[in-house]
């Protein structure tokens, strides 16, 4: 269960080498949380992840979990939550792609958008059935503002991003009274590993910033967080310009 300030004694990451959601992870640990359960591909990558929470003091296993296999979802997540109760599951997982690559190879787009829209759709649908029948929770997942307005340089991915972000937004309303805490963070241009060699965007953040903004959202159980947050005023005027304009800004 939360402690009285919202910290997650017990929490599920669905990506478990996602910078953001290790960032996460490590902020949680230093307030409360003890149980940490990485799903994820095997890799080396994901037992290193493992290995530096440990190195904290918290108790940490791995999961393996395809994002591409929906199939395997309810049993891989069902065997998490039978060891009993995951005050926070944060989806973390997607691929950033790559625009003009997969604008020829519409294979690789696909690949995107299943990843990062049906695989985040059938994770988020066994994780919340199970936050319900547990009776509380908190389900956060990781969008994009990238998904707020299609842009020429990313329409693939921003579109996948949109997809989730709308069905994050409603699966709330659906659990909304349940107990169960859903919230939606919409990151800018985060410096990592996924966003190396491209070229940065204006508010640019860091994976421990959007860590902070989620600890903050969960203690004021927020639905939806931006980061930072000067992008929600930004966006909302973004949305806006004719779309004959919108064609000719550097965005």
């Amino acid at each position: 269960m939360k402690d009285a300030f919202g910290i997650p004694q017990s929490l599920l990451v669905l990506g478990g080498t996602s910078e953001i959601a290790l960032a996460t992870a490590r902020r949680l640990i230093t307030r409360r949380t003890r149980t940490v359960w990485l799903a994820g591909r095997p890799s080396p990558a994901l037992d290193r992840s493992a290995d530096e929470l440990r190195a904290l003091g918290a108790d940490v296993r791995t999961v393996a979990f395809d994002a591409l296999d929906p199939e395997s979802h309810e049993a891989v997540l069902g065997k998490v939550f039978a060891e009993g109760d995951i005050d926070l599951v944060l989806l973390a997982f997607g691929i950033l792609g790559d625009q003009a690559r997969d604008e020829r190879e519409p294979l690789n787009a696909v690949r995107v958008a299943q990843t990062n829209y049906t695989g985040a759709v059938s994770a988020a649908l066994v994780s919340a059935c199970a936050l319900q029948s547990q009776g509380h929770g908190s389900l956060v997942v990781l969008s994009s503002v990238a998904g707020e307005r299609a842009r020429r340089a990313n329409f693939i991915y921003g579109s996948s991003k949109a997809g989730l972000d709308a069905f994050t937004q409603g699966l709330g309303d659906a659990l909304h009274g349940t107990g169960v805490h859903v919230m939606v963070v919409r990151p800018g241009f985060v410096r990592s590993r996924m966003t190396a060699g491209r070229e940065e965007a204006p508010f640019a953040t860091t994976p421990e910033a959007v860590a902070t903004a989620i600890e903050v959202g969960l203690r004021r159980r927020s639905e939806t967080v931006w980061v930072p947050g000067a992008l929600r005023v930004v966006m909302s005027a973004l949305r806006h310009v004719p779309r004959a304009v919108f064609r000719r800004l550097p965005v």
